[in-house]
């Protein structure tokens, strides 16, 4: 922390906000996950997390592969970490998106529905013929309600756009295993449930996807419980239990050998590295409660509006404050000393610069004695952070990106 400390008193105002990632914690971090997880589980890392190619690169020797979802990914994160395996998942998949991940050699599709998968057989017979091409039907299955209790985000167990239904899922399976795609292979199942789940959650759903898997009657080399495992932003010191969870998988690939079971985690791998730095322009009262606008805002760290919580943050305080405005000048008398504005209470609204009251980094959280120049270190912003917010909106300069690696 004192390096990221130090760098970020180093960073003149010009240079806020801007996003700085810990390389050597996320290694760290990686390679713990990676220790956690026995021999017969594959991990892929969701490049939507964060695709910074400095982030592909450190986590390249911890994972098995990367997953991508979009034309866009498939090419950036191939350009990125070169020669790794790729899975390309995600729903609506283009004819042009399936042409470019053959060429390129993907080792995986995951089949969102059967006009997909006719898409993929077809181009497929064009673009690489003589090639068996490894795909995984995506289910969505109607697991337990206590399974997904805790998700955030469900992508499955009830009516969404991603995968099939399992008799749906069951047609597609019989399709490639009765030779009308003689040039497509079964490599195993897909299923990627729901986000935010805790160990105990994730190992439930991963012994319901197995089981469905499993009793289908067929072959199977793999199957892909996704990712999803917790972040708990409002306690950013309790992790995801890796070492519980790798135990449970151990279990469960003991009672199926021969089966590898893969798992693709996004934020829980990389949102601990990032913080989102910048400073604190105004502190002002309104109808009774303070606020202090940052420079930036939501339009660079879209989480915490998405998700509707607080991010969790510290403050480096800034004795040195560069702009002591004088007051006015009162009449027949010549202007006082600048007055610095400051937060007069214990709880405070942190707000971005853009024209909207949805702007709110944190809500009513203690900072006291929050300052103008102060600068705010917003944590947790490793994953779906910069990548997924509205960059454009109002027009206010991008971040910088800085990569620590001691």
């Amino acid at each position: 922390m004192t390096g990221l400390t130090d760098h970020v008193r180093s960073l003149d105002s010009s240079e806020l906000p801007s996003y700085v990632y810990d390389l050597a914690a996320l290694r760290t971090h990686a390679a713990a996950v990676r220790q956690a997880l026995p021999e017969r589980v594959e991990m892929y890392y969701a490049a939507k997390a964060n695709p910074e190619p400095e982030i592909l690169a450190a986590l390249a020797p911890y994972v098995d592969g990367f997953e991508v979802s979009s034309g866009g990914e498939l090419a950036h994160v191939a350009e990125a970490v070169r020669d790794r395996p790729l899975a390309f998942g995600g729903p609506g998949k283009t004819p042009d998106e399936i042409t470019a991940a053959l060429e390129r050699g993907v080792e995986r599709f995951h089949v969102e529905s059967a006009h997909e998968l006719r898409m993929l057989a077809e181009t497929a017979r064009r673009v690489v013929p003589g090639r068996r091409v490894a795909v995984l039907p995506r289910v969505n299955l109607p697991v337990s309600d206590w399974s997904l209790a805790g998700s955030s985000l469900a992508m499955g167990g009830r009516p969404t756009p991603f995968g099939m239904d399992p008799d749906q899922a069951r047609e597609i399976v019989a399709a490639l295993t009765d030779g009308t795609y003689a040039h497509l292979e079964l490599r195993g199942v897909h299923a990627h449930l729901a986000s935010g789940l805790e160990a105990a959650e994730q190992l439930g759903v991963a012994r319901a996807v197995v089981s469905w898997a499993t009793g289908l009657g067929v072959p199977l080399a793999e199957v892909n419980v996704g990712g999803g495992m917790n972040v708990d932003y409002a306690d950013p010191e309790r992790r995801f239990d890796w070492a519980g969870y790798g135990e449970g998988l151990a279990r469960l690939t003991e009672a199926h050998p021969g089966l590898t079971v893969r798992i693709e985690p996004g934020r829980a791998l990389t949102a601990y590295c990032g913080w989102y730095v910048t400073e604190v322009l105004d502190v002002k009262q309104s109808h009774g409660e303070e606020f202090a606008v940052v420079r930036g805002g939501t339009h660079h760290l879209r989480t915490p509006a998405t998700k509707g919580h607080d991010q969790p943050f510290s403050v480096l305080a800034v004795d040195d404050w560069p702009h002591p405005w004088p007051r006015p000048a009162t009449t027949g008398g010549r202007g006082g000393t600048g007055i610095r504005p400051g937060g007069a209470g214990g709880r405070i609204t942190l707000a971005g610069q853009l024209c909207t009251p949805k702007d709110v980094l944190a809500r009513r959280v203690p900072a006291p004695g929050l300052r103008a120049g102060d600068r705010v270190l917003f944590s947790l912003a490793g994953a779906y952070a910069w990548n997924i917010s509205h960059h454009d909106f109002l027009m206010h300069p991008r971040p910088g990106f800085h990569f620590l690696d001691a």
